[in-house]
């Protein structure tokens, strides 16, 4: 069985419904996944944006947000989980808003595509303090055992001026 993602929310390329976005209540949608191999001591959740700014001109990848050490017995995490309530062990690292908590969807401009990516991992982390996923992403390097993501959609509905 291969390490799979998915969330209860939306389907894979399918609509965010906005309550997971800055049109909404901005709260980190509920995820779940299956098929973590036998090896992983940990699991790594990476939650970025490749259309920024403009999916018509994309110039970066925006990194809404990043959990690491996530123990690899956990299995979910339920919609709006606070940073308290994260798994024992779990460890953020710092999203492109600065932030080390959830960011949801506000795109300026057209229907973005957001990869919610989960690896699994053979060791568990040192305490990077709130690493960038570029610095995630070196401290994991040679030790992904699997990998999986679902994409989810957003585009923002027009408001009237």
């Amino acid at each position: 069985m291969s390490l799979t993602i998915s969330s209860p929310a939306f389907a894979d390329n399918c609509q965010i419904p906005a309550i997971y976005t800055c049109d909404g209540r901005n709260i980190s949608p509920p995820l779940q996944w299956t098929g973590v191999p036998s090896g992983a001591k940990s699991l790594v959740l990476i939650i970025d944006d490749p259309d920024a700014p403009d999916p018509a001109a994309p110039k970066r990848i925006w990194v809404h947000w990043i959990l690491y050490n996530i123990p690899s017995s956990v299995s979910i995490l339920p919609e709006g989980i606070a940073p308290h309530a994260l798994p024992a062990g779990t460890m953020e690292g710092r999203n492109d808003g600065k932030e080390t908590s959830y960011g949801g969807p506000c795109p300026p401009i057209g229907c973005h595509r957001y990869f919610h990516k989960l690896y699994a991992l053979d060791v568990i982390l040192p305490d990077l303090r709130q690493p960038t996923k570029q610095v995630l992403l070196q401290a994991m390097d040679g030790h992904i055992l699997a990998h999986a993501e679902t994409i989810g959609l957003y585009h923002r509905p027009h408001k009237p001026s």
